[in-house]
């Protein structure tokens, strides 16, 4: 047998006690999250195999890509609730609470909920951390937690499922879907999918599995190829933006966007979403492909006027969302150099404002030079600081980054830096004038935090 690794012998040393309260288990469970990410679906295997395999009664919609899922999910739940069905939708990161990555019908998991199942849980967990495949992930625990819900407790008709990081090693890439979805693929977790568009598009193209149909917004020559690939080698049917599906007549203003979706089956004309950002169009296309598949051979059933009903009333919080009129104070989670384009994109296109203020705090992980390349020669006024979270990056050493690309352009840019983001929070607050536009974007742990208290629900619970 291996050694065990440190992280296993932690959890192997402890008692098979059971947790007493939802605080005890959902702290043991984001307590596991200092020991890392492990890429891989043995431990999971395992699990389902022990439990008897609950997800094989589940039908799952598989949601991956870049950016984006957690909108086009946010888009097919709300649909399929308008339509009378029961919905799951398993997402991550959470924004305030624990229980919001794990929902039924729009509800959080109940926290008895969550006290039961972790206890049925937690003896499997040490077992196998005792063993040849060593202890799960925080993230396969929460992944576990919702599969056992929907299976044992929710009976959901769909379970809208989120990809937590890539597809093919990815701890939710073991279940069968009815569909799966890549919204996009760019650059983003470099440090665990690889460096290049080829090989993040490689392992978002794990969660394609033989026949069953493929929804894409893809647009990079080398990416398309990599998805059509592994499209074709599970004779599972593509549908491409721009090739199986189009968009057309887009009109794009503040909490207000239209467009007209072509499919192969049909033409859907003026349908009409509030989620702001110009991306967000090329979202909700993308899940009304995919329900348009799922009618066409799943015998779904969803009334026009449900379909755009549900479109116009989808929102998702932390994205392009406006917390306070005075001053005006935006947040939004672009926290890769594709985000931070679309961002400045939408910006420049849709919003209105003398001077743009913005504060910005970024993990470790993230492409930074890229990143402020897109969005800082929109910014007249910079406010630097760190997220409270693991593998912030440090203020310092983003601000070395932000002069640097200062000198670089010889812009005129005004630069803060202040650690804490409550401080920093009000050091924006204090230059936004009445005719300016305060934005709050980078992590969405800093992007939580911020949420939570400017809106008046004191800290967040905030984690992957």
């Amino acid at each position: 047998m291996k050694q065990q690794s440190e992280q296993d012998k932690n959890i192997s040393n402890g008692t098979n006690t059971s947790f007493e309260s939802y605080d005890q288990a959902v702290a043991w469970i984001t307590g596991l999250v200092s020991f890392g990410i492990r890429p891989g679906l043995e431990r999971m295997e395992h699990m389902l195999a022990r439990l008897g395999h609950p997800e094989r009664r589940l039908k799952f919609i598989h949601v991956a890509g870049t950016n984006g899922k957690g909108s086009t999910c946010a888009f097919l739940t709300k649909v399929l609730l308008k339509a009378g069905y029961d919905v799951g939708m398993f997402t991550s990161p959470y924004m305030e609470r624990f229980t919001s990555r794990i929902q039924y019908n729009g509800q959080d998991i109940p926290d008895a909920v969550v006290l039961r199942i972790t206890n049925e849980l937690k003896p499997i967990y040490e077992e196998l951390a005792a063993g040849e495949l060593g202890a799960p992930t925080m993230f396969e625990v929460c992944t576990m937690l919702a599969i056992l819900y929907y299976a044992t407790e929710a009976y959901p008709d769909y379970v809208v499922w989120e990809t937590g990081m890539g597809g093919r090693l990815d701890c939710t890439n073991v279940v069968m879907p009815i569909v799966s979805v890549i919204t996009n693929v760019g650059h983003d977790h470099v440090d665990v999918l690889g460096e290049d568009l080829k090989a993040i598009a490689g392992e978002k193209a794990g969660i394609i599995k033989p026949g069953v149909p493929v929804i894409s917004a893809v647009d990079q020559p080398e990416v398309v190829t990599i998805i059509e690939e592994e499209s074709k080698s599970n004779k599972a049917k593509l549908y491409l933006k721009d090739r199986e599906y189009t968009i057309s007549d887009t009109v794009v203003q503040e909490n207000e966007q239209r467009f007209s979706f072509t499919g192969p089956y049909r033409k859907i004309s003026d349908a009409r979403i509030s989620l702001n950002g110009l991306h967000q169009i090329d979202n909700a296309a993308v899940a009304m492909m995919t329900l348009e598949v799922l009618r066409q051979f799943y015998a779904l059933v969803v009334d026009d006027d449900i379909l755009l009903e549900g479109f116009a009333e989808t929102s998702w919080p932390g994205r392009m969302e406006l917390l306070q009129q005075q001053p005006r104070l935006l947040v939004d989670g672009a926290h890769n150099p594709e985000g931070a384009a679309k961002l400045a994109d939408t910006l420049k296109q849709v919003y209105t404002y003398r001077k743009l203020r913005l504060m910005l705090g970024l993990l470790e992980t993230k492409n930074h030079s890229e990143y402020l390349a897109h969005i800082l020669p929109i910014v007249d006024t910079i406010v630097i600081t760190e997220p409270a979270f693991r593998k912030a990056r440090n203020a310092d050493s983003l601000m070395q980054s932000v002069q640097s690309w200062q000198q670089q352009t010889g812009s005129e840019l005004e630069i803060i830096r202040e650690n804490d983001w409550k401080v920093a929070l009000e050091r924006l607050q204090s230059v936004t004038n009445k005719d300016d536009l305060a934005v709050v974007t980078g992590s969405l742990y800093l992007i939580s935090d911020v949420r939570t208290w400017v809106l008046g629900r004191g800290e967040s619970e905030k984690g992957w």
